[in-house]
């Protein structure tokens, strides 16, 4: 079995049964229990799961609630957002993340020949009026508190898409370039998104430098250019550099 699919079948099992030994694992995914080990540790390294004695336990983070986050660094995120729509061309189809510095984005496009894809329920309502604007919102489960659609219905419309851009949000980026994100539930969205799009733009203010986060989303071979507000985190950033990544630094 290849390791993406025990991958797969490990985290189901988790997320359906709780802390799980790693002899039931290995008898689950009919694996050997020292493949299994393996497995956990690559998945603990990722945020996926966390290693308890004998076995391991789902991971159940959760991140800041929508309207908590909106008035955080707002200036900050303004500027980036302004960067983010002037890269932007007319007749392009743009994929927006969830987040508050997406919908700053939306905001900045406004009366542009686009077609704009997202997730957010914010940039769907900035832009449902706007005729200028072609709007596709993916299907999902609803997370009203963080104004997002999840789930396996959301991540199937995304393989039916192809953006020129994907502007993306992120909890924190480590000193190594892993972008992280504080909630699982999400992380399977990102992925999709980035899978979609021909160029990958990270929106990370200074205060994601090096920020925190339980799960990881990709690594910066995955990234095109990263927008952040100057002084980014020296390290972090001349890791993504080494990785052929592009670090735009905006000032407020």
């Amino acid at each position: 079995m290849l390791a993406d699919r025990r991958h797969q079948l490990i985290l189901r099992a988790l997320r359906a049964d709780g802390p799980t030994t790693v002899t039931d694992l290995a008898e689950k995914v009919v694996a050997s229990q020292a493949t299994i080990r393996r497995d956990l540790a690559q998945l603990e390294d990722e945020g996926l799961l966390k290693r308890v004695y004998g076995g391991a336990a789902p991971v159940l983070g959760e991140d800041d609630p929508f309207a908590d986050v909106a008035g955080v660094r707002v200036e900050a995120k303004d500027a980036l957002a302004a960067w983010c729509a002037d890269l932007v061309k007319d007749g392009e189809t743009v994929l927006l993340d969830i987040g508050t510095t997406a919908h700053r984005v939306a905001r900045h496009l406004h009366g542009r020949s686009l077609t704009v894809i997202t997730s957010n329920l914010a940039v769907y309502e900035e832009l449902q009026d706007d005729h200028a604007v072609q709007l596709i919102l993916l299907g999902g489960v609803v997370r009203r508190d963080y104004r997002s659609l999840v789930g396996f219905l959301t991540e199937d419309n995304l393989r039916q898409v192809h953006a020129d851009r994907l502007f993306l949000g992120t909890s924190g980026v480590r000193p190594d370039g892993q972008v992280l994100d504080t909630t699982a539930v999400e992380v399977p969205v990102k992925r999709a998104m980035i899978a979609a799009s021909a160029q990958v733009v990270l929106v990370a203010d200074a205060g994601k430098f090096p920020g925190t986060g339980m799960a990881r989303v990709c690594g910066p071979e995955d990234l095109d250019v990263v927008v952040t507000n100057a002084p980014g985190d020296e390290k972090s950033c001349r890791r993504l550099r080494e990785a052929g990544v592009e670090v735009v630094e905006v000032r407020a």
